[in-house]
């Protein structure tokens, strides 16, 4: 079984006070996912993991850094009749062709499904500096999924950009919520995390250093088969196999990578 690893102040929702949401769950088993995404949940729990967040419908909610949507599809549902969903994406006046492309990938998928993703609002986030997704201390809750490794590689700040624009745009008592490949402590982290794990240890020094609490650990998403060292680095296993067909049964068998889940508070 998996362990919650939780702090005193939510012991209590650990031990039965947390209500089962219905929407939610409505939401993560609705139509409107892709079916790709579906099959992902075994590793990724997203029920499990928003939950331990404390999500609720009527929040104002920023997902940093969607890439192509997993989170979105569960997020922009749950929250469209009663809350706010704010998705960070490129700034489609950017120089850079390609970052405009990313742009509009994204948007586009939004649009094709406007029963869904109608009510999304899209911020810009291109950290250290381009970011502009939330007047200060009008969010509850901000969320991102496996991206602190490529705010690491981005250098230039760009990991503490995206720490402060969260803490910033929080209300007080508000929550960031973050999940990323985790590293075992013991083996080394280096500059550009060009593996895709960081250190625990390091995410919450980060998230301290610009003023979030630590409120709790999940255990949820942790997978004991990965011990983080493959060639290629995370990317070797699902679902992007990048050494493709080499070892490719051993990577189908660990699964997704070992990931932290962290709960951070803004006091």
């Amino acid at each position: 079984m998996k362990r919650l690893l939780l702090s005193s102040a939510l012991v209590l929702a650990c031990c039965g006070s947390v209500y089962a949401d219905d929407g939610l769950k409505a939401a993560v088993n609705g139509a409107q996912r892709t079916p790709d995404n579906v099959v992902r949940d075994v590793y990724r729990h997203p029920y499990e993991t928003l939950s331990f967040f404390g999500i609720r419908p009527d929040m104002k909610v920023v997902e940093i850094a969607p890439g192509a949507g997993w989170y979105t599809e569960i997020l922009a549902p749950y929250l469209r009749a009663d809350g706010l969903m704010i998705a960070t994406a490129n700034d489609p006046n950017n120089a850079n062709e390609n970052v405009r492309k990313g742009y509009q990938r994204f948007k586009q998928r939004l649009d094709a499904k406007p029963a869904v993703f109608d009510k999304v609002i899209l911020g810009v986030f291109e950290p250290p500096s381009n970011i502009h997704y939330a007047d200060k201390h009008s969010v509850d809750m901000v969320l991102t999924f496996r991206n602190v490794h490529n705010w690491i590689a981005n250098e230039n700040g760009s990991v503490k950009a995206a720490f402060q624009s969260a803490f910033d745009s929080l209300k007080p008592g508000g929550v960031f919520g973050v999940v990323e490949h985790r590293l075992p402590e013991n083996m080394q982290q280096d500059d550009k995390a060009s593996s895709g794990y960081v250190h625990e240890s390091y995410v919450i020094q980060m998230a301290q250093s610009v003023g979030f609490k630590l409120a709790g650990k999940s255990e949820i998403n942790a997978n004991p088969k990965d011990h983080a060292d493959h060639e290629g680095g995370v990317w070797a296993l699902p679902p992007t196999f990048a050494n493709k067909e080499s070892n490719k049964a051993s990577y189908e068998a660990i699964g997704e990578s070992d990931r932290m889940t962290l709960k951070f508070v803004k006091p």
